[in-house]
């Protein structure tokens, strides 16, 4: 067992949510939830790290075994935490496959097949945020982004034109080398190479007509229809970390969501 930090017991639990920001009056186990939260903000257990057990934070926090499970149950459903049956509870991680497809809802039509995507990477530069890109990552104008061009490839046919931007002071070194050098999903790379794990997203879709460029690259005729994706990712403390336009052509996909 990893040692506890040395404030870890200092206050008792019906402060915690005070001194994470909220409010005092909120659910014990959602005042857990939030002390769990900022361990892994911190990092002192890392994507794919094995929690302490249930029993181990009822006497960390000094709370029942009972309201230490239903907060780790609400970080379970919010994918940030993974339970294993027998193994005990784990760290989320984008290496996980059914993690990494989390946040790509383009499906096949044919449900006997499975994904198998391959990704190239086109561009990779740095350089001054516009105002709008700016304003949607909470920058300053003209202040450093990262710029990531790339296709998705289904059974090496392009399906997916991504503009992706970050802020470049949180992924300082990442250049086209290290992109093409990496074989994992795109997010793995932030989560273990630059500490960035993508938490949430907000998109927005619409129906466009591709233009002579993304034509090219997505091997369609100007003007055929494509599904514009815009997406904006969020890490802990929801703070804005990557905008990302896709354009997806669903000559043989769908975009596929599930509402509850």
């Amino acid at each position: 067992m990893r040692p506890m930090p040395p404030t870890a017991t200092m206050s008792p639990p019906e402060n915690a949510e005070s001194r994470a920001g909220g409010p005092a009056f909120s659910p014990l186990y959602q005042q857990i939830k939030a002390l769990i939260t900022r361990s892994l903000q911190s990092g002192e257990w890392r994507p794919g790290e094995a929690i302490p057990s249930e029993m181990e934070l009822a006497v960390r926090y000094k709370v029942s075994q009972g309201t230490v499970r239903k907060a780790i149950d609400e970080l379970a459903t919010e994918n940030l935490l993974v339970r294993r049956q027998g193994k005990g509870t784990y760290v989320a991680t984008h290496a996980e496959e059914q993690i990494q497809y989390r946040f790509l809802r383009l499906q096949p039509n044919d449900p006997a097949v499975t994904h198998q995507l391959q990704r190239r990477f086109v561009d990779c530069r740095r350089q001054r945020a516009s105002a709008e890109i700016a304003r949607l990552l909470d920058m300053k104008t003209g202040e450093a982004a990262v710029q990531i061009r790339r296709l998705l490839l289904f059974q090496g046919t392009p399906v997916v034109f991504d503009d992706i931007w970050l802020p470049g002071r949180d992924f300082k070194g990442l250049t086209a080398e290290r992109l093409a050098g990496y074989r994992g999903p795109l997010y793995g790379l932030f989560e273990t190479e630059f500490g960035v794990r993508m938490i949430r997203a907000e998109e927005k879709l619409r129906a466009v007509g591709a233009d002579a460029a993304t034509a090219q690259w997505l091997s369609v005729p100007p003007g055929s229809p494509l599904l514009s994706v815009e997406r904006l990712s969020f890490t802990y403390g929801d703070k804005p970390v990557e905008v990302r336009r896709g354009l997806y052509s669903t000559a043989s996909h769908h975009y596929r969501n599930e509402l509850s």
